[in-house]
């Protein structure tokens, strides 16, 4: 009878009565544990490099559309000042010139490697902690949104400017005369906008819809900064 077990398993002539599942189980099972692993932030963990290029990218157009609004007010301010008539070419030559690559590098560095990480983990946290779209969950995402993250956007983006240009002794007045100002702006403009995300926008295209209204934030960002 031992030797039609085939082995002593209960088998029949060397076959398993049942089939060696648990192993893929098994296999299935660890598969997912790596997965969840990943997905919550453990060794596997990855760097949001997308919503750090998207961030950057924005970042620098905000700067970019600064900057050249700078440079437009200055040509036109002096064109009246001067006698001869405004010159097109002269205005053209002067939007396309002089430009601050340092400030440009320096906005772009802050949206790659701090805005854009720090947002999307931070939206993460609410769609995790507030999953229901309900009017309770709406005011209180608006709310969190703009007691915490909207004063630390200001607080890192002054230091990492200050930082950049040697001024930390400055920071504290930079904080004094226009953190306050920056911030009350920031309300009228991202209030509505965090509405209209949290409520209409579904949820895949949200991150798209906040980049759009990063666009305009970070030109009056930038220009903040160059004061």
């Amino acid at each position: 009878m031992h030797a039609l077990g085939g082995g002593g398993h209960g088998g029949l002539w060397g076959w398993d009565s049942l089939p060696k599942k648990p192993k893929q189980q098994r296999k299935r099972f660890d598969s997912k544990s790596s997965n969840s692993v990943e997905a919550t932030g453990g060794p596997g963990f990855q760097f949001p490099l997308k919503q750090a290029v998207t961030a950057g990218s924005l970042a620098l157009t905000g700067d970019t559309i600064a900057q050249l609004r700078e440079r437009w007010e200055k040509a036109k301010t002096s064109d009246q000042q001067s006698s001869s008539s405004p010159n097109s070419q002269d205005v053209t030559q002067a939007l396309l010139s002089d430009h601050d690559w340092l400030r440009a590098l320096r906005m772009t560095s802050y949206g790659f490697l701090l805005y854009g990480p720090g947002s999307y983990a931070w939206y993460q946290y609410l769609d995790h902690s507030l999953p229901g779209k309900t009017a309770v969950n709406l005011m209180l995402k608006v709310l969190l949104n703009q007691v915490v993250l909207g004063p630390s956007v200001i607080a890192v983006v002054f230091a990492w400017n200050n930082l950049w240009q040697g001024k930390l002794s400055q920071l504290p007045e930079k904080y004094r005369r226009d953190a306050l100002p920056t911030l009350l702006y920031g309300f009228r403009f991202w209030v509505p906008v965090s509405i209209l995300n949290f409520w209409v926008v579904p949820l895949q295209a949200r991150v798209a819809f906040m980049c759009l209204g990063s666009i305009f934030w970070n030109f009056c960002l930038s220009a903040t900064m160059s004061k």
